[in-house]
């Protein structure tokens, strides 16, 4: 009897590359990864606005099989973390497993043939053992259903879909937002634009960004020295947790962090009246913590107006508001983020006799350990419920869970399919919201709550603790199918 499994990965990202290469290192060879685009790199070949970069620190943004020693900022801008990721699969030969151009449009579990079905767009079908997710939270735009949008005479569109053909100089843009992408992207437009007028539902907390370009020197010392890029790396990897911790009870750097973004405020806006309209009206912390250092200033140019009126509609000329005014504009640029809690739609996932894992999870998404769901038979979820970071590096999330994965999928191929026992997935659904209860996420609507008000997306304890968590596959939280003999 065969004792391998065969694997189909949906995503080319950090997330699917990264179960690719666990999944290698444990002797499984039977591996597909599907992308949809043309090419690999995931959320950083999609970004591609004006500014687009990293806000973790570029020493802890990379795999740890893979560690970059010569990134030129101490935070990593888009084009240098494509091309990291790019350069790797090819040097390592992950390239070769993945397949571009193949949309995934929905999979079924086939319990007769204990294998799953994958269907592309164009209607082809693939089969394999085992079903990976690594889609991620943050792939797919979301844009507010705006009343008169369609009768908008320019162009529109959203930060992650950045229309480069678009020529901004001397043009009146809007922007619609503020979130991580526009404060990135409206510092880099601001010198082009003719006027920009930011419409601001919520104003973000911002703190300094220790950022700059590392010298020919240092780049070198890293790479002569890998162990010092290492003791730099375990020390911003340390520094990060503590970020983490500031959004439970035990926060130490929470007050730290308020006087920050106070003193950020104070000195870099000195009109008070725009002052107080960039005053948070939330506990810092419950909506993403963001990071820059000209993203005040580029407010307080002559023509930046911030805009908090709420958009009525939207017409052909401009953005009417609340209170009557018409903005005219020539561009809208959406900075609303992403469809965070939707996870991994618009997919078509049926697991156990037919079931729609939409409706598993009406009602909000939950997976044992964020990874796995009852009644998915051999189905695992990279970057799933409850796995996303206020602070720190994802990718030593996705790793944990691609080295958790790849211990399952061995299971798989020496005992049969398995599935998450439901009480051992219930059990840990309560335990993780009870905690994020408790957490300053619960105090206040974010994109980490789903329509419910239930928290989908955010892990709410340290890297380290999910790392300890997943390090071993424990086979007694499953139930085990028996093969099927091939």
């Amino acid at each position: 009897m065969d004792t391998s499994a065969s694997v189909i990965v949906i995503g080319a990202g950090f997330g699917g590359l990264a179960a690719a290469h666990h999944l290698r290192q444990a002797g499984i060879t039977d591996i597909t990864v599907l992308e949809r685009a043309d090419d690999v790199g995931g959320v950083w070949r999609e970004n591609t606005y004006p500014g687009a970069a990293c806000d973790v620190p570029s020493v802890l943004y990379s795999w740890s099989f893979a560690r970059k020693h010569d990134w030129s900022h101490r935070y990593a801008r888009q084009p240098e973390i494509l091309d990291y990721i790019r350069e790797h699969a090819t040097s390592s030969g992950l390239r070769d497993l993945v397949r571009t151009g193949a949309e995934v449009t929905g999979a079924a579990w086939d319990d007769a043939a204990r294998r799953w079905t994958v269907e592309l767009a164009g209607g082809e079908q693939l089969s394999a053992d085992v079903l990976v997710s690594a889609v991620g939270q943050l792939s797919r735009p979301s844009i507010p259903a705006l009343s008169g949008l369609e009768t908008f005479a320019g162009p529109a569109f959203h930060t992650a879909t950045w229309d480069h053909d678009v020529s901004l100089a001397g043009k009146r843009v809007a922007v619609i937002g503020t979130g991580a992408s526009a404060i990135q992207a409206v510092p880099a437009i601001v010198d082009e634009v003719a006027e920009l007028k930011v419409f601001q539902r919520s104003a973000p907390y911002v703190v300094p960004k220790p950022d700059g370009a590392y010298s020919a020197r240092q780049q070198e010392r890293y790479e002569r020295h890998p162990q010092l890029h290492d003791l730099t790396r375990s020390g911003v990897f340390h520094l990060s947790e503590q970020l983490n911790k500031t959004l439970d009870s035990d926060g130490r750097l929470a007050d730290l962090l308020r006087a920050a973004w106070q003193l950020h405020l104070r000195r870099q806006v000195h009109d008070p009246e725009l002052r107080a309209r960039l005053v948070p009206d939330y506990p810092l912390g419950c909506k993403r913590l963001l990071f820059s250092n000209d993203w005040y200033p580029a407010l307080t140019r002559s023509h930046v107006e911030v805009l908090t009126e709420a958009i009525t509609t939207v017409e052909p000329k401009g953005i009417r508001t609340a209170d009557g005014a018409l903005h005219e504009v020539d561009v809208i640029v959406f900075g609303t983020g992403f469809a965070a809690t939707e996870f991994l739609a618009p997919m078509q996932i049926r697991g156990r006799d037919g079931r729609l894992l939409s409706e598993a999870w009406e009602g909000g998404a939950r997976a044992h350990l964020g990874i796995t769901v009852p009644d998915f038979p051999s189905f695992f979820v990279l970057y799933g419920p409850n796995t996303n970071l206020g602070g720190s590096s994802i990718i030593g999330m996705l790793e944990a869970q691609s080295g958790y994965v790849a211990q399952a999928v061995t299971e798989i191929g020496r005992s049969g399919p398995i599935e998450v026992r439901p009480e051992r997935a219930a059990a840990y659904d309560t335990e993780m919201q009870g905690r994020l209860g408790e957490s300053v996420w619960s105090s206040c609507a974010s994109w980490y709550r789903d329509p419910s008000g239930r928290i989908t997306t955010n892990w709410p304890g340290t890297v380290r603790e999910y790392q300890q968590r997943t390090a071993r596959f424990d086979v007694a939280d499953f139930r085990v199918s028996e093969k099927v003999a091939r």
